[in-house]
């Protein structure tokens, strides 16, 4: 059943965001960029994971793709959206478990730490893992209750 994918990257992580949209592409899905569009200029990781976050959290899409140089910066983004759970993975079995357990429905990878072959086996994992029910409920239950969780100052004062 073909899935639409949001996708986005920095400078750094854009030419492995490129060859991940043609893979998605190539397997059926429906791409959504919302950008960088370019290496040639300096961007800011956050405003891309934000961007996929939004549209996955938003039902736009169903799952989403970021990179960056390491893939840290821009889960740490995306992961600020209520509701996402954005796994950085270096791997197939990173991937795999990152959907089957943590029911990641973003996945971020670094341009400058994994190789482009390595991370189209790891989205395609992503990608074809269920998300696994059962023993792993509560604990999904526990990460959506942390999004409604306020916020405390350092003296403990919502």
């Amino acid at each position: 059943m073909p899935m639409r994918v949001a996708f986005g990257s920095d400078h750094a992580g854009f030419a492995l965001k490129e060859i991940l949209k043609a893979e998605v592409a190539q397997r059926g899905h429906d791409v959504c960029d919302v950008g960088t569009d370019s290496p040639e200029r300096s961007v800011d990781y956050p405003d891309f994971g934000a961007a996929v976050g939004r549209a996955v959290a938003g039902g736009e899409v169903d799952l989403g793709v970021c990179t960056c140089g390491s893939g840290i910066g821009i889960a740490m983004a995306a992961n600020k959206i209520a509701g996402v759970r954005a796994a950085v993975v270096h791997d197939v079995t990173t991937a795999a478990l990152a959907r089957r357990h943590n029911h990641a429905n973003v996945v971020c990878l670094g341009g400058r730490v994994v190789g482009s072959a390595v991370a189209v086996e790891a989205l395609v994992a992503f990608l074809s893992s269920p998300e696994e029910l059962g023993r792993h409920d509560v604990r999904i239950a526990k990460l959506a209750n942390l999004d409604r969780e306020p916020v405390y100052d350092s003296g403990g004062t919502p």
